[in-house]
């Protein structure tokens, strides 16, 4: 992976921090259901970062965990700094196009293996084959017994679950064909096909899921 001359971290901060109002509402569930997903220490990616909001949370509710944000618009960079200062576990933020084949790779050479990867309402914005490339490199990403966390709004057998589901995927699909919600079951045999296994699959607020997906020891 090439290495990215990014701005350094004053001249991120100063770039101040944005609000996004569905950040705030979807926090305090995602928090507790990591509360009893993750390992005690160790390593975790954040990917599509956005506008820090999450991951600066993250960084303060588990302390002994070493975070890494990311995302793949540079221009999100100053936000997730600036949300993230002071805190001495969270890492300076990082330019990753997650959908590209083989950053994983890189990572794994370069960078601590990772013990969880944290994704928040990306998939029903990308194609089906950027998607499936995500997974891909998530699951090779992760460390044996490494957990994959998952949030978003998704298609459940093939249906979408609510009128609001149904007119949110269909304004997407208007802007791009290519993009909207993905089946849930899709994602579950694309992680198996990649070698990890569902943990968990859990409800969550507004009609959104959970998955948690490990990496075996074995693999």
């Amino acid at each position: 992976m090439r290495k990215l001359q990014l701005p350094d971290s004053a001249a991120l901060i100063a770039e101040g921090r944005r609000n996004a109002p569905s950040a705030e509402r979807n926090l305090a569930p995602i928090l507790a259901v990591l509360a009893e997903a993750l390992p005690d220490s160790g390593a975790a990616l954040e990917i599509a970062s956005g506008t820090g909001q999450h991951i600066a949370a993250f960084g303060e509710r588990f302390p002994h965990i070493r975070w890494q944000p990311s995302d793949g618009n540079p221009a999100n960079l100053g936000s997730i700094a600036a949300w993230c200062e002071g805190q001495a576990n969270i890492l300076p933020p990082q330019v990753l196009d997650a959908c590209k084949t083989g950053w994983a790779q890189a990572w794994r050479r370069d960078h601590r293996a990772l013990t969880s990867i944290h994704l928040t309402n990306l998939l029903h914005l990308i194609s089906t084959p950027e998607a499936e490339t995500l997974l891909e490199e998530v699951a090779q990403a992760l460390a044996p017994e490494g957990v994959f966390c998952l949030y978003g709004p998704f298609k459940r057998g093939g249906a979408l679950v609510s009128e609001g589901d149904r007119a949110f995927d269909a304004s997407l699909r208007a802007q791009d064909p290519a993009i909207g919600y993905k089946d849930i079951e899709w994602v579950q045999e694309r992680l198996r096909s990649a070698g990890l296994q569902t943990i968990e699959l859990i409800e969550m607020p507004a009609d959104n899921l959970m998955l948690l997906a490990r990496r075996p020891l074995s693999a």
